[in-house]
């Protein structure tokens, strides 16, 4: 069985921004688990606290009361930082901020090289992760020349070569078209499916955590409401009170529900909301 194992364990943890002026608290007393294999994606509005949450999974930051442990490993022991980093990778919203190489190959190799992997693992580890995000024949092609949607699959490809038991993604399709946003999303959906990466993808896209495991919802510093899809999307009333969305079909559901017609607001896709109205005739 995949998902039987803890990947991440966040145990009461408290984090606050300190300033000369202020301290704000961006996470206050969050405890959360995430099983190894889950694909998990995390929403809310901007200072909601899910980028300061997901920089704990990988100890970017350090909380300032409680634990994060990664496979058993503690975050806050200096010892275990260079073994925390190679088992949970992560992946930021803009792909130009990652991208160091000239070519798109020196680009993936750059992190095996400085894990000190010998250069014939590297090769076949560029090959392999480049493989997995469709990205082979961009190969020998200079990064700059690249769509948006193709540059962030490089910097998910140069993560990859590393190794990763988990991907850790802070908005990865905030800045790409619809088209680059979908490339990205069919990337990150085979690489837990197929490679039993676990994933944690931040994202404001309502759509992109249709097809989650579980999807968490945080709120001033908390998590508020978590669940599968369906469970956490039919709670319409309450995340708009949150200012969220919901996926669009969700919102038309629930609008068609209102008006009396007898629909399930459990409905997340096209496809389902398609049947749904089918079977009312």
């Amino acid at each position: 069985m995949r998902k039987n194992k803890q990947m991440i364990n966040i145990d009461k943890i408290t984090y606050e921004y300190k300033s000369e002026y202020e301290n704000l608290v961006a996470i206050k007393d969050l405890t959360l688990e995430i099983k190894q294999g889950e694909f998990v994606v995390i929403i809310g509005h901007n200072g909601s606290g899910k980028s300061t949450l997901a920089k704990h999974m990988n100890a970017l930051l350090l909380p300032t009361a409680g634990t994060v442990e990664v496979k058993g490993m503690d975050t806050q022991d200096e010892n275990n930082i260079w073994n925390i980093r190679q088992i949970a990778g992560m992946v930021f919203q803009n792909p130009d901020n990652q991208i160091v190489g000239t070519i798109v190959e020196e680009d993936v190799a750059f992190g095996p090289e400085n894990l000190g992997v010998q250069r014939e693992e590297i090769i076949e580890r560029v090959e392999n992760s480049l493989s997995l995000v469709g990205m082979d024949a961009y190969r020998l092609k200079a990064p700059h020349l690249l769509s948006g949607g193709q540059k962030q699959r490089i910097a998910i490809a140069g993560i990859i070569a590393m190794r990763p038991d988990c991907i850790i993604l802070d908005e990865p399709t905030a800045m790409l078209d619809p088209e680059g946003r979908r490339e990205v999303m069919k990337t990150i959906k085979k690489l837990n499916e197929e490679e039993k990466i676990t994933i944690i993808h931040i994202t404001h896209f309502m759509e992109e955590a249709v097809e989650a495991d579980r999807v968490i919802v945080m709120e001033d510093s908390k998590i508020v409401i978590q669940g599968k899809p369906k469970e956490v999307f039919r709670e319409v009333e309450r995340l708009k009170e949150l200012g969220l969305d919901v996926p669009q079909v969700t919102e038309l559901a629930y609008e068609l529900a209102k008006e009396g017609i007898n629909i399930s607001t459990e409905v997340l896709t096209v496809d389902e909301m398609v049947m749904r109205l089918c079977q009312l005739r």
